[in-house]
Order: C-alpha cells, then structure tokens, then sequence
C-alpha cells in the first residue's frame, strides 16, 4: 500500500513515549530537503520510560524494521514509509511514526 516516505526529521515514537532516530541516513534520496532512511539500519531509542530489566522489561533500546516499501529502492534498499512496521529490543514494543512529510508517497 502507498504511504508517505519516512525521512530523518520525522518524530518516530516506540509505544511508551521514547523517541527513535534512524543510525544511518541515506543521502542518496531526499525528501522535504532532509535525507530519506532505508530499511536494514537499526534504530536507536531514547527517552523510553520504561523501567529497567528487574522491575519490568526495561526500556526500549533499538529498533528493527521488519517492512518497507516495494516498488521504490535507493542503493537497493527498500526506503521506510510511514505505514512500516518495526519492532524495539528487547521489548517487543512497535514503533509508531507520529509526524512526517506528506508531499512524497511511495509504494
């Protein structure tokens, strides 16, 4: 399905509150003038409130796409939109794009 493309100014939560931000941008390809991100990089997440492993699962640390686009590639990695799914180590949490540029959509 078609959605908006996912770039390195995006606000990207993990579902307790923690901030995301992608390791490796890809300069290649940009969107709203900031560099668009691809699929294989892990994330990195901070901020998250959970506490820590002996009290409960601690927070989120990382995060791992498991979906991106599929009919658009740069470098021959599939570009993250902002209907793809990831999920936060250790916690399991997803990972939640809450504000994105809308002008570039892919697919």
């Amino acid at each position: 399905m078609p959605g908006p493309l996912l770039h390195v100014g995006a606000t990207v939560l993990c579902a307790h509150g923690g901030q995301a931000q992608p390791t490796t941008p890809n300069p290649r390809v940009t969107v709203s003038g900031q560099p668009s991100v691809t699929m294989p990089p892990p994330w990195t997440v901070a901020g998250c409130p959970l506490p820590p492993p002996n009290a409960g699962n601690g927070p989120c640390v990382t995060a791992t796409w498991t979906t991106g686009s599929t009919r658009v590639l740069s470098s021959g990695q599939p570009l993250l939109l902002a209907d793809s799914q990831a999920i936060c180590a250790p916690t399991v949490a997803p990972l939640m794009p809450a504000a994105f540029q809308t002008r570039v959509v892919g697919m």
